[in-house]
């Protein structure tokens, strides 16, 4: 069993930045690929970015690409996602999870959530 708890959303102006953080417990974290994913209200759950056990592969979706960056710290057991020039369509509930096969672009392929952390960006 994996726990993850996200932290660092709030309330931004567009073009400003947020760094959320997840940390996980229960279990060996560099076993773990990880994810980042959004839901905004009345849509479906979306893939942000992900990172391998090393953090060599990085994949990101093409809405964020060039503005996120999704970084790992093993020794912390902590993912982080940088985000940068922010937008309102940024605006949703970021989550994420993990699982210990390889890294995916989509949801049901994780096995551990958090809760979530609200990002709110305001034109």
């Amino acid at each position: 069993q994996v726990q993850l708890v996200e932290s660092g959303g709030g309330l931004v102006q567009a073009g400003g930045s947020l760094r959320l953080s997840c940390v996980a417990s229960g279990r060996t974290f560099s076993n773990y690929v990880m994810g980042w994913f959004r839901q905004a209200p009345g849509k479906e759950r979306e893939f942000v970015a992900g990172i391998s056990w090393s953090g060599v592969n990085t994949p990101y979706a093409d809405s964020v690409k060039g503005r996120f960056t999704i970084s790992r710290d093993n020794a912390k057991n902590t993912v982080y996602l940088q985000m940068n020039r922010l937008k309102p369509e940024d605006t949703a509930v970021y989550s994420c999870g993990a699982n210990h096969r390889a890294v995916a672009t989509f949801a049901r392929a994780y096995d551990y959530w958090g809760q979530g952390t609200q990002v709110t960006v305001s034109s």
